[in-house]
């Protein structure tokens, strides 16, 4: 408990990255072309998808709600980010620093359950392909997505409600370039046990029960492949899952590293490190992944360039 009077927050100080002045003018540069690099590799991801009839596809479709939780995700963090690293007085507002944890925390378990989604997505294509138009229906899709969502919403909003009932006594400074969890219950001078617990069990069950569907459905996969008898079929079952397995694998393993471990100095400084992955460069790198691999998705790019090249000599 604190022992000092408990002082009423209007506002908190976020530490960043570093303190030194020219290594922040280099680091707004580095995370401004990663912050452009994401919003113009998603939103053509999303246009791709939304434009063309070859990607109306769940697959397409579970990627295109993808690419809109990275947009969020990336943009929920980096402009308050980069105008610290140009301002003497890095400091966010209660409200501001309430919402950007709620948001941080909804979008985090919004992307679990979309890649668990496009998971049981591939299952159904390579495991039952004569019942997958009617096992992975519009109307599934929608509700897949929907409740994404909407557990994501309503799990950051407790999360968040939790963190803030917390008593701050001061400096009201947060050793992290956003408002995240675990610094922030560093400062609180009120008892934070039943926070602390809370957080373990929803990052615990959001982790493991997301996890959960992605390797029960890559066990079946695995095996239907193994059964196939033409190399060739085995070769573009695997090609269709090696993107969403590498997002799997960067997304989960950066996480599990940050949120299952009890908040400390030492965790927090070493969660910056991976805060920096997930954050900024999982959401530049998914698009990506997701077209180099993917000779749909490049095709589509290139009669979209076709296209507007053709429509600019007609004009």
């Amino acid at each position: 408990m604190c022992s000092g009077n408990v002082t009423v927050v209007t506002e908190f100080v976020l530490l960043g990255l570093t303190d030194d002045p020219l290594l922040e003018k280099i680091l707004f540069g580095v995370f401004l072309v990663i912050y452009l690099i994401t919003l113009s590799g998603n939103l053509c991801m999303i246009v791709l998808i939304r434009t063309n009839s070859h990607l109306q596809t769940p697959m397409y479709f579970f990627l295109s709600h993808l690419s809109f939780v990275d947009i969020c995700y990336s943009s929920n963090v980096s402009p308050n980010m980069l105008y610290d690293f140009l301002s003497d007085t890095k400091t966010i507002s209660y409200a501001g620093c309430f919402t950007q944890c709620l948001l941080f925390i909804a979008l985090v378990i919004t992307e679990f359950y979309i890649l668990a989604s496009m998971a049981l997505d591939r299952y159904v294509a390579i495991c039952s392909p004569l019942h997958y138009t009617t096992r992975m229906s519009k109307n599934i899709c929608l509700s897949l997505v929907t409740f994404t969502y909407v557990y994501g919403f309503l799990n950051g909003l407790s999360q968040a409600l939790l963190t803030f009932h917390l008593s701050f006594c001061g400096p009201f400074e947060i050793n992290h370039f956003y408002c995240a969890d675990p610094p922030l219950i560093t400062l609180a001078c009120s008892d934070a046990s039943g926070k602390k617990m809370a957080m373990f069990v929803v990052a615990g069950f959001t982790l493991s029960s997301s996890l959960f569907i992605i390797l029960l459905s890559y066990l079946f996969i695995i095996a239907a492949i193994l059964r196939m008898r033409s190399a060739e079929g085995r070769r573009k079952a695997f090609s269709t899952c090696g993107s969403h397995l590498t997002t799997v694998v960067g997304f989960y393993g950066t996480l599990f590293c940050m949120y299952l471990r009890p908040p400390s100095e030492k965790s927090v400084e070493e969660s910056k490190i991976f805060a920096v992955f997930y954050t900024f460069l999982s959401p530049m790198l998914n698009p990506l992944i997701y077209s180099l691999r993917n000779k749909d998705v490049i095709r589509a790019l290139k009669q979209l360039v076709k296209g507007n090249l053709m429509h600019k000599t007609v004009a």
